[in-house]
């Protein structure tokens, strides 16, 4: 009996895994064709407005731990330090003009709908992080590698810049341990809504509890 449910349990979670991947080809390419113009305009006013390519790349992790290229819109000047520390604020020198506005309203993720199209990461997930960022974890903490990471996800919406990088990890492991369709609808659902109504959470202000600790000794 208990083989039987654990073969009905994994042969859910790949029917599961289907139709999640199946929305995701679908809803990413939709996007892309609906959205083909403003991202057009959005690529040109980056380069009319400062000097550099449209299209940030940056190598992130992946599901597995294998590394990929992400796409953003270019948020920085073109000789910012591309591994460097997030903006912790709208006065970041760092950042353009249109930047800021992008970083805002999230617009600077779009072309990342071109990384869930190919597979390298889904519409909700933990959000990819940098390689040096994964070698850091605990066994416990890559479980957040199992699954792709996402355009938007759990940390996103029910933390983003007010808690820590830790804390991130945390709310990231719940999605990865309750992760269900209907789950994804009300992330999708919460992003969606908050990308105008709520600016504040965009820049991060407690990166990690260890830097606050050092901090705080200082």
């Amino acid at each position: 009996m208990a083989v039987q449910r654990r073969g009905r349990g994994r042969a859910e979670a790949k029917g599961t895994w289907m139709i999640k991947r199946g929305l995701d080809i679908v809803i990413s390419l939709l996007a892309i064709v609906i959205l083909a113009v403003p991202m057009f305009a959005i690529a040109l006013v980056i380069r009319l407005g400062s000097r550099g390519a449209a299209v940030f790349r940056q190598r992130r992790v992946g599901r597995g731990g294998t590394p990929f290229t992400m796409f953003k819109f270019r948020t920085m000047r073109a000789d910012a330090d591309p591994y460097g520390s997030s903006p912790h604020s709208a006065s970041d020198p760092r950042l353009t003009r249109f930047g800021r506005f992008l970083r805002q309203t999230s617009l600077d993720e779009l072309p990342q709908l071109f990384n869930v199209l190919a597979g390298r990461m889904s519409l909700v997930g933990p959000r990819p992080l940098y390689e040096r960022q994964a070698e850091q974890w605990t066994e416990r903490q890559r479980r957040r590698l199992d699954v792709r990471p996402g355009l938007t996800g759990y940390a996103q919406v029910y933390g983003r810049g007010a808690v820590t990088h830790e804390e991130k990890i945390e709310l990231d492991l719940y999605y990865v341990e309750h992760q269900s369709l209907w789950l994804d609808c009300r992330i999708i659902l919460k992003t969606l809504l908050g990308a105008f109504t709520s600016p504040k959470g965009t820049y991060e202000r407690r990166y990690s509890r260890d830097k606050e600790r050092e901090t705080d000794r200082q």
